[in-house]
């Protein structure tokens, strides 16, 4: 059976091995699970998937798998489960409160053999009533009703917390690489712009060369500590405020939010439309408190990483012209600025919150793209990760 399960991951482009199969094979023989699709379906993940951004390929893999179980016993008769060692698992799992209830009914086998009956004699839907598979009744098997023990089917939702087995369609939250971004979802992103180092005090255990210096000293214990590992990538962070962006207020607090959590260097700024001769910490107080642009450049080195964030529509002489912005007279072109950072920092991209489909070829995204050597991306999973690969390179 699981070889027929692992083919159907494949088939949805969940990229896992024969290993991984081997892996999840091995778990269910040693009993990790039993008898339970839920904790089937969390083992199977857990072997089966190493990124996340395929979760939903796995789910709906998983849900086209098993929807054709409808029941238990054809599930252990394909199986060959025998009986005797079926019930020692079952007696071994539920409690004797629980086994004494399902006992009262004639035990677990009676219960299934009524539901696999009565799923043959049944050919019309059924409200009410105390022995037929429906809604609304008494029967110990349906949805919506109540009694004291028996088999769940598509509710969605547990009303008195009495089924001895659910037996419903999963519903699943897709996670792929065009949907809008959640702080959840960027800080997976953002985890491939990672260089790892070892700083501050020491505090975290080094156990291969404890292992190596415990075997000198003739089997003595010698502890050895270093510092812990932390991300030591430095990133600049720009974010175009006001305007136009007012539309993506929301993902851009995401990517505040998630970015400050993930890198422990990071300095963020604001502009507003193209990059200038200064920028700004505090957007309150962005009138008296502004920050120059020649600074940035002199205080921070090349070996940080630059972000800008912005949909890049504004005026093309914005970009272009000697007083072209909108809010101040600027000695100097935007592109000048903008040049300048790129020409400092080798590793610079530009994220764009607006749809793919609305940037054209021209005009100021143009002349953006061109400046930032075409390292432009939508601010979408897909996007955020090929950027952060980028950078990292």
């Amino acid at each position: 059976m699981l070889i027929d399960f692992f083919q159907t991951v494949r088939n949805a482009r969940v990229p896992c091995s024969v290993r991984e199969y081997l892996d999840l094979v091995q778990a269910v023989k040693a009993h990790v699970v039993f008898a339970d699709l839920d904790e089937f379906y969390a083992l199977a993940r857990l072997c089966l998937v190493k990124d996340e951004k395929h979760y939903d390929k796995f789910d709906k893999a998983f849900a086209a798998y098993f929807q054709g179980l409808d029941t238990l016993p054809s599930f252990m008769e394909e199986a060959n489960i025998p009986a005797e060692w079926m019930r020692k698992e079952l007696e071994r799992m539920l409690s004797p409160e629980e086994m004494a209830r399902i006992e009262a009914l004639g035990g677990l086998d009676k219960v299934l053999e009524e539901f696999k009956k009565r799923l043959e004699e049944q050919h019309k839907r059924h409200q009410g009533g105390n022995k037929m598979i429906g809604t609304g009744g008494t029967s110990a098997f349906g949805g919506n009703g109540y009694n004291p023990e028996g088999i769940r089917i598509e509710q969605g939702k547990s009303r008195h917390k009495k089924a001895i087995k659910v037996w419903e369609q999963r519903n699943y939250k897709d996670l792929d690489d065009s949907i809008e971004l959640g702080i959840r979802n960027i800080k997976v992103a953002l985890r491939r712009l990672r260089k790892f180092a070892r700083q501050g005090s020491v505090e975290e255990l080094d156990l291969g060369d404890t292992i190596a210096s415990t075997a000198r000293n003739a089997g003595f214990l010698d502890i050895k500590m270093v510092p812990e590992r932390h991300n030591s990538v430095k990133v600049l962070l720009f974010f175009d405020i006001g305007g136009s962006m007012d539309p993506h207020v929301r993902v851009c607090e995401e990517l505040f939010s998630a970015a400050r959590t993930e890198f422990k260097h990071m300095e963020i700024f604001y502009f507003h439309n193209c990059l200038y001769e200064s920028v700004w910490k505090n957007n309150i107080r962005r009138n008296n408190q502004r920050t120059d642009t020649w600074d940035i450049l002199r205080k921070f080195g090349p070996d940080y990483k630059v972000i800008f964030v912005g949909d890049a529509m504004m005026a093309p002489y914005e970009v272009t012209h000697v007083g072209g912005s909108v809010e101040h007279w600027n000695e100097e072109a935007g592109a000048v600025w903008m040049q300048r950072m790129a020409d400092q920092y080798g590793k610079l991209v530009w994220l764009n919150p607006a749809p793919e489909s609305y940037w054209g070829q021209g005009g100021s995204l143009g002349a953006i793209r061109e400046i930032v050597n075409q390292h432009m991306y939508p601010l979408t999973l897909k996007g955020l990760e090929t950027a952060m690969r980028h950078l990292s390179k």
